[in-house]
């Protein structure tokens, strides 16, 4: 089966404010944003790509966009189900103050049992349900097309990677908050017909973000950035 190099979407706008973007149209790639996705190019360079799969919210095709003007052979295909969570009656909201709704505690320690509130809110099992089914018809086509050595990039977003990873190592949802993938970083995953393997988690190539962190943010000690976070100061 292929091997999926999964980039989360360059750093943006959202990230730096703190905000909780979900499906908001509005949010892209700020100017960090913008120079990590500059850097993809080179950073895929020697790898022989088959195709590349997109959630269809602009941080990520922005993300994309240098790799697809640098490889244009490449063929780009949207697929709503890699989409970030939908987060209801979150979208938009500060995550200072998510902090202090009482279901934070939840999608903290009981993802499995989360679903965001108001009528278009979804699940984290959902969730991570879509984008399994999404990786699962993705192998088997590209296999189908390009061969079982194919490899192929994904671009979507923290929590969805951070689920796919859990998924590839047999972790139950609820210990997936463990896990943390920084802004256009790579992640990448082996499938074969018996189990997948994690080969790459997180790999930005920047060692910036293990440094002690001084500024006060909008996550608490010892909680997930609920959307991935913004990444090294």
């Amino acid at each position: 089966m292929p091997t999926l190099i999964l980039i989360r979407h360059g750093r943006s706008t959202a990230n730096t404010s703190g905000v909780l973007a979900g499906w908001s149209p509005g949010v892209t790639l700020d100017e960090r944003g913008l120079a990590q996705a500059a850097g993809l190019p080179e950073r895929l360079a020697e790898l022989p790509l088959a195709t590349a799969v997109c959630s269809p919210l602009p941080r990520c095709a922005g993300t994309l966009a240098p790799l697809l003007a640098a490889r244009p052979e490449l063929t780009v295909h949207t697929d709503e189900r890699i989409g970030e969570c939908h987060y209801g009656d979150w979208t938009g909201r500060k995550l200072a103050e998510l902090n202090d709704e009482p279901m934070m505690e939840v999608v903290q320690r009981h993802p499995s049992a989360a679903v965001f509130p108001g009528p278009e809110g979804e699940s984290m099992r959902a969730m991570q349900a879509r984008a399994v089914d999404a990786v699962r018809d993705w192998n088997a086509q590209v296999a189908a097309e390009h061969g079982e050595d194919a490899l192929y990039v994904m671009c979507s977003h923290g929590d969805i990677i951070k689920s796919l990873v859990a998924d590839a190592l047999g972790m139950h949802l609820d210990l997936f908050q463990r896990i943390s993938v920084e802004p256009c970083s790579i992640t990448a995953i082996s499938y074969t017909r018996l189990r997948p393997f994690l080969l790459r988690l997180g790999d930005t190539g920047n060692l910036a973000g293990l440094a002690p962190r001084t500024e006060e943010g909008p996550v608490a000690a010892g909680d997930a950035a609920v959307g991935g976070g913004a990444g090294a100061p």
